[in-house]
């Protein structure tokens, strides 16, 4: 009689066991969709998308990090829009940071956003630093030329 039961409570705690384990170990950053060529522009719309509805409240829609969340929560954000605020950053880094946060940051929970898609927001805020716009943003115009 005790060896089912103790059978039974092994099978139960190796099952309890593997779903927590699972759970608590994150799968590493799969590779960069940017370099195996597959932010197509409906994936570049997709993660644009995304970041207006989960990243703006704090960062902000241009990425500066002065929304009025972030200011009310006393929160200092990096300037997106500024080049340096991520030279030091590799997408892949970028890639955990999202995935799992990082302070007051949540993290981007897989069923809202696949990986390709993580990718695609990455290189939609790699674009803010380019002259301060967001990547779809037009170019500014030249300044005119003086008169003589």
């Amino acid at each position: 009689m005790t060896k089912p039961l103790i059978l039974l409570s092994s099978m139960v705690l190796f099952a309890v066991s593997a779903a927590f384990g699972s759970a608590q170990e994150p799968a590493a950053a799969p590779a960069s969709a940017k370099a195996a060529g597959k932010l197509s522009p409906e994936l570049l719309s997709k993660a644009k998308k995304l970041y207006e509805i989960d990243c703006a409240f704090c960062h902000n829609s241009n990425g500066d990090g002065k929304s009025d969340a972030a200011t009310s929560m006393s929160l200092k954000i990096s300037d997106w829009t500024d080049p340096k605020s991520l030279a030091g950053k590799t997408d892949a880094e970028l890639f955990s940071i999202i995935r799992k946060g990082k302070d007051k940051m949540p993290p981007e929970d897989p069923s809202r956003a696949k990986d390709d898609e993580v990718w695609a927001i990455i290189h939609h805020i790699r674009g803010m630093a380019v002259a301060g716009k967001t990547p779809d943003a037009p170019p500014a115009a030249a300044p005119a030329a003086p008169a003589n």
